[in-house]
């Protein structure tokens, strides 16, 4: 899981190919503030459960509408308010505050119901701007992208942020018609009753959202300006929720009690976290937040006894050892770390994310060359399932430690052309072909090349040939 600061980062020398790379951590919910110069920055978060738990809810409503779902497409942006929005390519995007602040699931499969209205609606592409102002907008998303693959470790975040259009950072280019919010709704209550789902979570949320914004006294919360709220929205969902054959199901489940709790205790300060879960709770959820919170107060006894004990109670949950080898990399032992995280791949092998920081824990000892060969397995199966400008990144430096030197350019030049130096790929290209590769990586220089010129049809690519 990537994670909320850095203990190092991974450095790499993007004019030379065959580089040390110094590997560092990304603590488990890494949060990246894109475009650091405009005032309203958008962060994203990876975490394997709470994308899990996104994906299980959102899937069948993707499937109801006939769109098809692809789980790296969903976006956990780290920002307290109230908010989810999508983007071109069904690109969906949801806030931690969202997820923290919503009461239970229904809420949150009723709030993503209305974001797959907008996709069905095909309301992205009708709300494209003017020409000049789209130009501008594209700029900007360029310049997001570039720092977003170059920082997040997924090269996906890259096309979702250029292709996104109702991202926050840009969200004064574009706003949403009642009419077009009223369609989406009347789309959700559809697709919810196609999943025997009552509308009462989405209605709840519209109502928490129209007493916050009465709270505060203002009409600028950015979910109003983007979501119009109108009082006909709100009773044509009052008499939606009239005529549903389906009960409300407003009793908060474990798995979201758990992610709120996760949530809640890595992203906000650990006082706040015991203030919200005092040691006299001892249900999962609570016992899970404060485990986190030990950790960020560098109480590592606390710690690693309540992650433990939930380790006992629930011995194939993967993400209770994923918080206890994150402790161990706080305490600096890379090997206990190691080994929580082969344990989690034998709780769920093949899963992406956690192979990629199973093979940057590795690459930060000393691998035997068995090691070795089991990261670069891994990290091509990463890549595969989930492409992501750190994943070629770690991949460059496991064939370079491997003595795979062209493999390792070839890499090298993926993560480059991820993170928007189009220039430094083209003579990481022309390095793996000066080591004579055999005939199928040459295919696949020869096609990398192609797609940068594709991408960049003004960079002159004859120099570096």
């Amino acid at each position: 899981m990537e994670k909320t600061h850095q203990k190092s980062v991974l450095i790499a020398e993007l004019g030379r190919i065959r580089k040390r790379l110094i590997i560092g951590f990304l603590p488990i919910l890494a949060f990246l503030a894109l475009c650091p110069s405009v005032s309203a920055q958008i962060s994203i978060i990876t975490d394997e459960e709470t994308e899990i738990y996104l994906s299980n809810i959102v899937r069948p409503i993707y499937q109801l509408a006939g769109i098809p779902f692809n789980r790296n497409k969903i976006y956990i942006v780290n920002d307290d308010s109230l908010n989810a929005f999508v983007g071109d390519g069904n690109n969906l995007f949801v806030h931690t505050g969202t997820l923290i602040k919503a009461d239970n699931s229904e809420q949150i499969k009723g709030v993503l119901a209305h974001e797959v209205g907008h996709i069905l609606g095909g309301h992205i592409l009708r709300q494209k701007i003017k020409s000049q102002d789209l130009q501008e907008a594209s700029i900007a998303s360029m310049v997001l992208a570039g720092a977003a693959a170059a920082a997040s470790g997924r090269g996906d975040v890259a096309m979702a942020v250029m292709m996104g259009s109702q991202s926050s950072l840009l969200s004064h280019y574009l706003a949403y018609r009642v009419e077009e919010e009223r369609s989406a709704d009347d789309a959700a209550t559809s697709l919810l009753q196609k999943d025997k789902t009552s509308p009462q979570g989405l209605l709840d949320f519209m109502k928490k959202l129209q007493k916050q914004n009465q709270l505060n006294g203002v009409e600028e919360n950015l979910y109003f300006r983007t979501h119009p709220l109108t009082s006909e929205r709100v009773r044509f969902l009052e008499q939606a929720v009239k005529v549903s054959p389906y009960a409300s199901q407003k009793k908060s489940d474990e798995e979201y009690l758990r992610i709120k709790a996760k949530l809640r205790a890595f992203l906000y300060d650990p006082k706040q976290t015991f203030l919200r879960y005092p040691i006299t709770d001892t249900s999962v959820p609570a016992r899970y937040a404060r485990a986190i919170a030990y950790m960020k107060q560098l109480n590592f006894v606390q710690a690693h006894s309540t992650i433990d004990a939930l380790i006992k109670a629930e011995p194939n949950n993967p993400y209770f050892y994923e918080v206890k080898a994150q402790i161990y990399l706080e305490q600096g032992n890379l090997n206990l770390a190691k080994k929580a995280y082969e344990t989690i791949l034998k709780l769920r092998p093949h899963t992406a994310l956690f192979q990629l920081d199973w093979a940057q824990i590795v690459l930060a000892g000393q691998p035997l060359a068995q090691e070795l060969e089991a990261v670069i397995t891994a990290l091509r199966q990463a890549l595969t399932k989930r492409p992501s400008s750190n994943g070629w990144l770690l991949l460059s430096q496991a064939y370079y430690l491997n003595g795979e030197n062209a493999y390792a350019d070839y890499a090298a030049a993926e993560y480059s052309l991820r993170i928007g130096e189009p220039e430094v790929a083209l003579r990481q290209i022309q390095n793996a072909q000066r080591e004579n590769p055999p005939q199928q990586l040459r295919l696949k220089l020869e096609d990398l090349r192609q797609r940068i010129k594709n991408l960049y049809p003004k960079l002159d690519d004859k120099k570096f040939r």
